[in-house]
């Protein structure tokens, strides 16, 4: 029938119904503070019914600084929340189940309309949180707030924020994927193609896999002048010399040298949630390169930031060469990080 969708398109629906129903039992949105106070961070955890993580801490800290308090109750959010999701869940479930287009498109767009809201409630959210203060708190800076960022990262005073999704959160953007996949398919197929993978639909799905697995896990620009050192809290002033660790969940850390680089490895980051490592080259236009592939050249007369005395090349012969300028030795990553 003209305006039924293709079997995959219903694998596809069920597959967001599940993801759905996973969606209320795991947290959906994680927000990190970390400061040299709390050098293993501060965690507050955004499930669909509930608040959790080290929210009296937060709250305890918030205090100080005129911030209100955070409590579950106080917001109707996650007493409405659950019940939309399981909504969307049985919305997907039934156009998986019918195969109709028009409850596919209806279930589609208003899923992308729930999502745009949410994302704009939660903004608002924050903004009143971070802009909301007691004018007769302990600690007051003229002209400062404490909005967090939506998601990424923002300094806040001495502490680093970071937002972003967690286990819900990229069940329910994958969800969302899927469903536009699905949507794309079923369009594509009442454009009467005679085949269900185009190159088009064949395209879209390898971005749609893309956005998943590949964008989140990427290295930052470092900015000069700008950003910390997730070690030592120092500002990162010289483009020669620099490193970044990126978690498996997408969230980047920032240092000046290679000594700070090699300690938050050894002692603040589990090897299971690292993605990669990587440093600034020397060489070049000082691009950051991977750990493993880049070639490392130790010596006293380098003059680093934090006494590092190591510069990363992006090739053996850059690294040769400054070792017959200056007397040192040319190292491995493994070797460097047994040092």
């Amino acid at each position: 029938m003209k305006t039924n969708i293709g079997i995959f398109s219903r694998v596809l629906l069920a597959i967001c119904a599940l993801a759905l129903v996973m969606v209320l039992f795991v947290p959906l949105w994680k927000i990190d503070l970390v400061a040299p106070q709390y050098p293993e961070g501060l965690s507050l955890l955004i499930y669909p019914h509930k608040l959790g993580g080290d929210v009296e801490i937060i709250n305890g800290l918030n205090h100080y600084i005129g911030m209100k308090t955070l409590h579950t109750k106080d917001f109707i959010e996650f007493t409405l929340l659950p019940w939309i999701i399981i909504f969307f869940a049985l919305l997907f479930l039934t156009a998986a189940i019918i195969g109709k287009k028009k409850i596919l498109y209806f279930a589609f767009g208003l899923f992308l309309l729930f999502g745009i809201i949410a994302m704009g409630d939660f903004y608002r959210w924050e903004y009143n949180y971070g802009h909301d203060l007691n004018p007769d708190a302990a600690i007051k800076v003229p002209g400062m707030s404490y909005q967090p960022p939506l998601i990424g990262h923002k300094q806040l005073l001495n502490f680093s924020a970071w937002s972003m999704p967690h286990t819900g959160g990229i069940l329910f953007i994958g969800a969302g994927l899927l469903a536009l996949l699905a949507t794309a398919m079923a369009w594509k197929k009442s454009r009467k193609s005679k085949k269900m993978f185009t190159p088009n639909n064949t395209l879209l799905a390898a971005l749609l896999l893309f956005v998943i697995t590949g964008c989140s896990q990427s290295p930052q620009p470092i900015k000069l002048g700008t950003d910390n050192c997730s070690h030592c809290r120092m500002t990162i002033t010289d483009a020669k010399y620099g490193a970044e660790i990126v978690t498996r969940k997408g969230k980047v850390y920032k240092f000046d040298d290679t000594p700070c680089v090699l300690a938050y490895l050894k002692n603040s980051i589990g090897e299971k949630e690292v993605s990669g490592v990587y440093f600034v080259s020397f060489d070049g236009k000082h691009d950051l390169i991977k750990a493993e592939t880049a070639f490392y050249f130790k010596s006293e007369e380098l003059r680093t930031p934090m006494g590092g005395k190591t510069a990363a090349c992006s090739s053996k012969d850059s690294a040769q060469q400054l070792s017959a300028r200056h007397q040192g030795t040319l190292l491995t990553w493994d070797e460097l990080r047994k040092q």
